[in-house]
């Protein structure tokens, strides 16, 4: 039995809470609680009390089947039992972590007020409690809830009607990084442009969510897309929201942005001011991207090609993780955003080719570099936490430790001739403030506690009011010890005791003898003041005493005072210098990518890709980047390397197809895709897996490989495979590089192979674009003969004995036949099916009739073998088996066995 089937679950919506007669029946905690939820619809409501976050109603039931924890009640309300839950403050950064990875929005519920002032007003006033925060997917920054390795994008949508066409705009925001960008786009590529950037949480207009036009769109995205009130993207209001969140009186000095665009950005930052409510997060000024300025990489080809995840998922296999050398949290999402995003300006790419050469031709120095780079904390997402105020002394940390850091990689790179890129990168690393590393160095201890409430952070001698104090709370036996020597020398008095008891604190303490002596003379009596009289001792006191008794037990409040002071200073410090900081962590950021991909083309025997205004694509000795590394992990040989040339022949204009046939498994899908990753490796600026490569510029880039059922939008496979190939011919360009794979297969077979002989058509008349056209419609081939730019190429096997072996070699011309019957074969059919099979496949091959099939129907396969079968029990056994039968192992010496088993092969032959 189940924690939800022994508590009845009778829970009260929201609707029902907000009702007159629920908040008039609430007690008084309960109908704080209710009116705080009525103001925060939609999130999971952590409300304060203690040392616990505690949640009611359908919150609880909600949160307790989520995070596995125990649902308990606490008293009635309208006659029914109040179900709760609860998680401790400490871990809470743990449960939010789950409640957000599964789609749900936690709003943070915090105690306002010292709970002392709320007793003044009455023994049964309830504490005050607000909404602090909002924790949503796109806007979370503590380090538990993030990952190190990528970005964490909030994304807004805005839409301006009004034109012909509707126009588009997306922002997108990091909030732990600052990182504003803006981009226009439009409803044909607004898919492509929202899973590039890849944003956790989506915001848009809830009148454009219901759109039917634009639901598929929704619909890819999920729990990702959040619908919000349409007066939040509002153009009239944008650029006074913007003017004021910057604290400028005009965006001149930020560019030229759309109506669509301010539209976007206005949103993104209503939503972080909803949801950060009095705190404001230290966004870079937005930043404009065109639509041009990357490769545009289509939804499916993004899904086939496993950049950054596999399709199940995972980012194990993927090229991102086969090319990942980095040693930085902000090198490892640069290098992710370079993937995602390649460029389409030779220039820019060049730019990030010369980084990576000069560090081949360094290696000392690159092994400096990383070598330095691995003490990088992130700065980015540290400062954002110290100017959100909820940060810790560790944070700074993290800046001092960042600056101390860069200070090195600087010194490392400000000894050689730089190429551009990292000229740039070591200026900014110059511009980092000295000061604020002296500052802090001097400031904070070695060991830092995670919160700032623990105290202990600030080092020895950083503050002289803090040194005294804590001498008195950590030394104060010393220190009584030593004002006890004094009074004894004083006096002359060396029994002289200074104790402590609960009911007179300190007090000094002299045998009844000796009390003469401590008020003998004017200044005794003056200075030792009579406290208590004893049977055989007196006690005094002095002002410096009672003043020391005082400053010893609040010693431990007024040292955490002046801690907490001094931390609000240097955050102020660190916060005064955040745009300097971020554009240090940038790049040091750039300076590990390049470095990275220094160390793996040098690992791998990666070469610089010529990349230029051309049409060219010529790749010699190309390899797939990811399979190559998991054959060597499996030491099952060397892979395969293999040419493609598409570029313009005989003086033409347009780039070539190829049209490849061959067997399964003989490695044709690898071949699509590692031309494809190629191009995108290059386009990102990366050395790529090959012998030589030139490519020129790519602007789209397209790869139907493999499909499958979308049941949820009612498509059979057949159907995704012709949407995702009617994308491709309506939008590639004569830029563009197109890899498709077995158009046609899903149908009855002249449908499907005339289907195919209209896409190659299309792809080289219109289109004009580069391409690998992979098919097992051998009949295709034959359009090589009047379509200039079209080439046969195919995957090449060798039989031996009977056997088929797959040489994963590309070279010219046309495959014979498919060789699908040995696949099978090797895949585990039976024998009586492969036979069969290969019967089927003989008088298919030989008939001259207009549906060849149909003289099979008298020789079913199911019938053929129960046939076969009989005829073998009327011929008796054969005479292997007789041989089979005579045999006795365990009578055979090894030699013997080996003997009869070839006789037996031979007699099988024959």
């Amino acid at each position: 039995m189940t924690q939800f089937e022994r508590f009845p679950i009778d829970a009260l919506n929201t609707a029902e809470l907000a009702s007159e007669e629920s908040r008039a029946s609430a007690t008084p905690m309960m109908e704080q609680y209710i009116e705080i939820k009525a103001n925060n619809p939609g999130s999971l409501l952590f409300y304060r009390m203690g040392d616990f976050y505690e949640l009611f109603f359908e919150d609880a039931v909600d949160a307790s089947r989520a995070l596995g924890i125990t649902l308990t009640k606490r008293g009635q309300h309208l006659g029914r039992e109040i179900p709760m839950c609860g998680v401790p403050v400490h871990a809470a950064d743990d449960y939010l972590q789950k409640l957000i990875s599964l789609g749900f929005r936690v709003a943070v519920c915090e105690q306002v007020e010292d709970p002392a002032e709320a007793k003044k007003r009455g023994s049964k006033s309830v504490v005050k409690r607000d909404v602090v925060r909002l924790v949503t997917p796109g806007t979370i920054t503590e380090e538990k809830l993030l990952s190190p390795f990528e970005s964490n994008y909030l994304m807004a949508l805005a839409r301006i009607k009004g034109a012909a066409e509707p126009l588009l705009a997306l922002a997108w925001i990091d909030i732990s990084t600052g990182v504003f960008r803006l981009a226009e786009t439009d409803q044909s590529r607004l898919l492509a442009d929202i899973l590039r950037i890849d944003p956790r949480e989506l915001i848009l207009p809830d009148t454009m969510f219901h759109d039917a036009e634009l639901k598929p769109v929704f619909d890819v995205l999920g729990k990702v897309a959040v619908p919000q009130p349409s007066v939040l993207f509002d153009s009239a209001s944008a650029e006074g929201r913007i003017t004021r969140y910057f604290g400028v009186g005009t965006l001149d000095g930020f560019g030229n942005f759309s109506r669509a665009e301010l539209a976007a950005a206005a949103a993104a930052v209503a939503y972080v001011e909803k949801t950060q409510i009095a705190e404001r997060p230290p966004l870079g000024r937005p930043e404009r991207e065109s639509g041009a300025s990357t490769l545009f990489i289509d939804p499916a080809t993004r899904g086939n090609l496993e950049l950054t995840k596999t399709l199940s998922g995972e980012r194990e296999g993927t090229l991102l993780k086969a090319i990942d050398r980095t040693v930085t949290g902000g090198g490892a999402r640069l290098l992710a955003e370079r993937l995602m995003s390649p460029l389409t300006d030779p220039d820019r790419i060049n730019r990030r080719l010369d980084s990576i050469s000069f560090l081949l031709e360094e290696p000392t120095l690159c092994s400096e570099l990383r070598s330095g780079l691995k003490h990088v904390p992130d700065m980015p997402r540290a400062l954002s936490r110290l100017v959100l105020d909820r940060g810790g002394p560790r944070d700074l940390g993290s800046i001092l430790q960042g600056l101390e850091a860069a200070r090195g990689v600087a010194a490392f790179l400000d000894k050689a001739m730089l190429p551009e890129e990292l000229g740039q990168a070591l200026d900014d690393l110059k511009a980092l403030p000295l000061h604020l590393e002296s500052m802090l160095g001097n400031m904070l201890a070695r060991e830092l506690p995670l919160l700032k409430r623990d105290g202990g952070f600030l080092a020895d001698g950083a503050h002289s009011d803090l040194d005294e104090v804590r001498a008195l709370r950590d030394q104060s036996r010393r220190v009584i010890a030593a004002l006890q020597l004094q009074y004894a020398e004083e006096t002359g008095i060396k029994s002289l005791k200074i104790k402590h008891n609960n009911v007179l604190g300190y007090f000094i303490e002299v045998t009844a003898g000796n009390s003469g002596t401590m008020t003998d003379t004017p200044e005794g009596k003056a200075r030792f003041i009579h406290r208590q009289t004893m049977a055989s001792a007196m006690r005094f006191t002095t002002t410096e005493l009672a003043d020391l008794e005082s400053r010893i037990a609040n010693a431990a409040d007024k040292a955490l005072t002046i801690e907490l002071e001094a931390f609000d200073s240097m955050v102020a410090a660190v916060t005064s210098e955040a745009e300097t900081i971020k554009a240090g962590a940038r790049a040091l950021a750039v300076i590990d990518v390049a470095a990275a991909l220094a160390m793996l083309a040098d690992e791998w025997s990666y070469r610089r890709p010529t990349v230029d205004d051309s049409r060219m694509f010529a790749i010699e000795g190309g390899r797939h980047p990811v399979v190559e590394q998991a054959l060597r992990r499996q030491s099952v040989g060397p892979f395969i390397a293999n040419d493609c040339d598409l570029s313009p022949h005989n003086g033409g204009e347009f780039g070539a197809l190829w049209l490849l046939t061959g067997p399964n498994m003989g490695g044709k899908s690898t071949f699509l895709r590692q031309n494809a990753l190629i191009a995108i490796l290059a386009q990102m600026g990366s050395f790529v897996p090959a012998v030589s490569a030139h490519i020129g510029i790519v602007d789209r880039l397209f790869s139907r490989v493999g499909a499958s059922d979308d049941l949820a939008r009612g498509r059979s496979t057949f159907m995704v495979e012709m949407v995702e190939t009617a994308a491709i011919l309506n939008q590639a360009s004569d830029r563009s590089l197109v890899i498709l794979d077995e158009i046609g297969r899903g149908t009855a077979t002249f449908d499907g192979l005339s289907i195919a002989w209209a896409a190659v058509e299309h792809l080289h008349e219109a289109n004009r674009c580069r391409g690998l056209f992979a098919t097992h419609f051998h009949e295709l081939t034959v359009l090589s003969e009047k379509l200039n730019r079209l080439s046969n190429a195919t995957m090449r096997v060798k039989e031996w004995d009977g056997e088929v072996i797959f040489l994963h070699e590309v070279g010219p011309g046309a495959a014979d036949r498919s060789y699908g019957i040995q696949v099978a074969r090797l895949a585990g059919l039976p024998d009586s099916v492969v036979a069969r099979a290969r019967d089927v496949l003989t008088k298919l091959e030989d008939s001259d009739r207009k549906n060849p099939a149909s003289q099979l129907i008298d020789d079913l396969p199911l019938f053929q073998v129960a046939v076969r079968r009989e005829e073998a029990k009327r011929a008796g056994p054969s005479k292997v088996e007789d041989a089979l039968r005579a045999i006795n192992p365990d009578d055979m010496t090894p030699r013997e066995a080996l003997d009869a088993l070839y006789a037996l092969k031979k007699q099988l032959k024959a």
